[in-house]
């Protein structure tokens, strides 16, 4: 699992281990069995080489909308060029390896649920993850456009309902966007979705989110419901009126998931329900 150490790896590993795969862990922290640079190609293969995967998850990416947009290079490195190197390591080699992509909802924009090939690039960090799929597709890969929520394991990474709860325990001003639409996953449900792909390896794009998505505004007072958090700091605003945001970010990116849905015989929960259950975490 490359990018173990990161806050979907603090919970995909776990529930990998539990479910009885052996997982050998690469990440920048000394937590993982592996700390290499897979940005570089020789020690990308060296590493892969030596662990000889029967299925590689990549969870590296560079996520920052804003830094990705100044930073292009590092952006360049990190969601591509690594990707470029696992899919290199997998032709030339002999091992018959799967590649799964974790990908994100931001290369849609526009009005309304977005099949696979609606595809709607409006910031670096969109392209540079769409071209990190394309260099993904020249393999045997399951690529997975998602966004996903909960409570992070991980000490340096903060979700978004990690950041509301502490926000609205503390009665801190915040400002929620009413303009901006998605459909998000908990990394529980996430995860056991990744676990399905392992065993079954569907080739393809696939979109992995909730039912009956809202606006990022509706998503934080619901969540704030949920926990019985007072609400009166709480601002609705629209991603345009805020000078925080240096770069655009899409209005509209929920996804129609009709087809990961049909391939594993499964059915996504509302995102409702999802909120719920993120919230009985933040209750322990």
């Amino acid at each position: 699992m490359l990018g173990s150490t990161g806050m979907l790896g603090h919970t995909l590993r776990p529930f990998l281990d539990f479910h009885g795969y052996t997982v050998i862990t690469h990440g920048r922290s000394n937590h993982a069995q592996h700390q290499v640079d897979i940005t570089d190609l020789a020690e990308a293969n060296k590493l892969l080489d030596t662990v000889k995967p029967d299925v590689v998850i990549n969870l590296v990416g560079l996520t920052n909308v804003d830094f990705c947009e100044t930073e292009k290079n590092k952006a360049y490195l990190t969601n591509i060029k690594a990707v470029e190197n696992i899919s290199a390591w997998i032709k030339n080699t002999k091992v018959s390896s799967h590649l799964i992509q974790i990908s994100t909802d931001q290369v849609y924009d526009g009005r309304d649920l977005h099949a696979e090939d609606h595809v709607t690039l409006t910031n670096y960090y969109a392209f540079s993850k769409y071209a990190g799929e394309l260099a993904a597709a020249s393999v045997s890969s399951t690529i997975i456009r998602t966004n996903f929520f909960g409570l992070s394991h991980c000490e340096k990474r903060e979700s978004l309902t990690d950041w509301l709860y502490d926000s609205l325990s503390k009665d801190k001003e915040i400002k929620v966007f009413d303009d901006i639409f998605f459909n998000p996953v908990s990394m529980d449900t996430l995860a056991s979705i990744i676990e399905r792909v392992v065993q079954k390896k569907p080739k393809g794009i696939f979109n992995v989110g909730s039912a009956l998505g809202m606006s990022k505004a509706d998503f934080a007072f619901s969540f704030a419901d949920e926990l019985n958090l007072s609400t009166a700091r709480m601002l609705r605003t629209s991603s345009d009126q805020v000078t925080f945001l240096k770069t655009y970010r899409p209005k509209d990116m929920r996804m129609d998931c009709k087809r990961i849905e049909s391939e594993l015989g499964i059915k996504l929960p509302v995102l409702h329900d999802e909120i719920k259950r993120v919230a009985c975490e933040y209750n322990k």
